[in-house]
């Protein structure tokens, strides 16, 4: 049985979510407020977290900053909050995901089980390591090898990478990207493509402006070639 941590001050949501949850066989905690959270965080050892961004001691991306500087659990934001700025903010600071206030029980129920997978130990165990010409990436463990070192990739960078990886060979499309990386809300916004896939390349590429691993299919999307 998977543990999860709900955030969020709102009582007529946390109420949804503990009943929706504990329906489909989760354990559920609750927080109102950000010190509850980390304080229940590390009593309890969630296996994922639904964080609302809005608290009223301290703003969710505070509460992702120190939640991930002691644990790599599985983060999804529900909040209000829609620009894209606010929600770079998130995922850079480590959130995993993001789903936007209203939304769908049934779209937030779809990415917990997601986000439950790709933290299953067990499951973990089985992702392979792929090895290029110029680095090695881990998919267990999330971590990517360069000469010897460890590549630092923000959460955003990893998510991206990781898409391609799962689709090696295969064209990846613009709008499937945007949907697993950004989320619904963000299918349209290819710039933010063009931006991690360059970020990527320049700390993944021996010739970023030649890449041979990354490879850009022009109007259409993204292929991985190790």
């Amino acid at each position: 049985m998977h543990r999860v941590l709900v955030v969020d001050d709102e009582p007529q949501i946390l109420r949804a979510l503990v009943i929706n949850l504990k329906a489909r066989g989760y354990q559920v905690d609750t927080a109102a407020d950000g010190s509850t959270a980390l304080r229940v965080a590390a009593a309890n050892h969630p296996d994922v977290i639904i964080l609302d961004l809005g608290l009223p001691d301290m703003d969710g991306v505070q509460v992702i900053t120190r939640v991930r500087g002691w644990t790599r659990v599985p983060i999804i934001v529900l909040s209000a909050r829609q620009t894209s700025e606010e929600k770079v903010k998130a995922l850079d600071a480590g959130a995993d995901d993001f789903v936007t206030k209203p939304f769908g029980m049934d779209e937030l129920l779809a990415r917990l089980r997601a986000a439950v997978r790709r933290s299953d130990p067990v499951q973990a165990e089985e992702e392979p390591v792929v090895e290029t010409v110029g680095f090695t990436v881990d998919l267990a463990a999330k971590k990517v090898h360069r000469a010897g070192r460890d590549v630092r990739l923000t959460p955003t960078e990893w998510h991206l990478l990781e898409v391609l990886i799962r689709g090696t060979g295969k064209l990846v499309s613009h709008k499937q990207l945007l949907l697993e990386v950004w989320g619904p809300t963000h299918l349209t916004e290819t710039n933010y493509l063009r931006v991690y896939m360059a970020q990527l390349r320049r700390k993944l590429e021996a010739d970023p402006s030649h890449p041979r691993h990354l490879i850009t299919e022009p109007g259409m999307g993204y292929r991985f070639e190790p």
